[in-house]
């Protein structure tokens, strides 16, 4: 039996590690259970010496639909886990209680995960929504199918972009801007031109192809890789990227307090359809 409900934990070649999201029914919407079993699933396969590649998927007919709304506005159940970061105030009033969730399980755990010191492979298909992206940017390489299609849509919802806001080292600042503007959905095709992805391949080779890459990059020597990403990992850096990220991740908080105030939910519900606005306030 596996040891987690949300995800599946496999080693599909010697020194591989693959990590699947296993919500279809949900099309891998990210609830905090999830969350945090995937942050665990990590950690397995960073602590285990004999993984030199870590892969992420995802079963169903799309990677990952993103922040479950279901738990929009709800803390009860931070709780019930065992958190990672140094922030607390699940409880506290105010803006409080959700800043304090967001930076353990947003940008918190997208940071730890982009900063695992092993390579990292994100094997996308399908649609990837909003929270989506904070799965699939953390890691070192993405490879996507031809189907695949991305999409930031939170300014639609009143808020400046999702919580790990990578957007201009991903896409470049003007067609970041363009993302978050119009909240219209990227090919696979447009992003791998701007850098965003390194291979597209057809639906059905893509799990052969990101298998071939991982066994590939698991010949190399582990300490070897780790400095290799340590360094590109710090001339991203360098460019001001923390900085910027945490200034964006303030800002995203300035929005949900300001969504609560004017329409008491978190997101504003005059750019959203009615039944996503709907589901929002529950």
């Amino acid at each position: 039996m596996s040891e987690f409900e949300t995800l599946l934990y496999e080693r599909p070649a010697d020194h591989v590690a693959r990590i699947v999201l296993n919500r279809p029914d949900t099309r891998n919407a990210q609830d905090t259970k999830l969350l945090y079993e995937l942050n665990a699933a990590f950690d397995k396969a960073a602590q285990d010496d004999e993984v030199k590649v870590i892969m992420l998927a995802g079963n169903g007919p799309h990677f990952s639909s993103g922040h479950d709304l279901r738990e929009a506005g709800s803390y009860d159940n931070m709780d019930e886990f065992d958190t990672v970061g140094t922030w607390c105030g699940w409880h506290c009033a105010g803006a409080e209680a959700q800043m304090a969730r967001e930076r353990e399980i947003y940008i918190g755990f997208s940071e730890r995960w982009r900063n695992i010191p092993k390579p990292t492979i994100a094997v996308v298909h399908g649609k990837v929504i909003a929270g989506g992206l904070m799965l699939i940017w953390p890691c070192d390489i993405i490879i996507a199918a031809d189907d695949a299609m991305f999409l930031d849509n939170t300014v639609a919802m009143g808020v400046g972009g999702v919580e790990y806001f990578a957007h201009p080292w991903e896409l470049g600042h003007r067609k970041a801007k363009e993302m978050l503007f119009t909240a219209d959905w990227l090919t696979a095709e447009q992003v791998e031109k701007l850098g965003m992805i390194n291979h597209i391949v057809p639906k059905d080779e893509l799990d052969g192809f990101a298998l071939g890459m991982a066994e590939k990059i698991a010949q190399k020597p582990m300490f070897a890789l780790k400095l290799a990403k340590e360094a590109v990992n710090a001339a991203q850096d360098c460019s001001g990227r923390n900085n910027a990220m945490q200034t964006a991740f303030a800002l995203h908080h300035v929005a949900h307090s300001h969504n609560m105030q004017v329409h008491g939910m978190l997101v504003d519900p005059t750019g959203l359809s009615p039944a996503v606005a709907g589901k929002a306030k529950k």
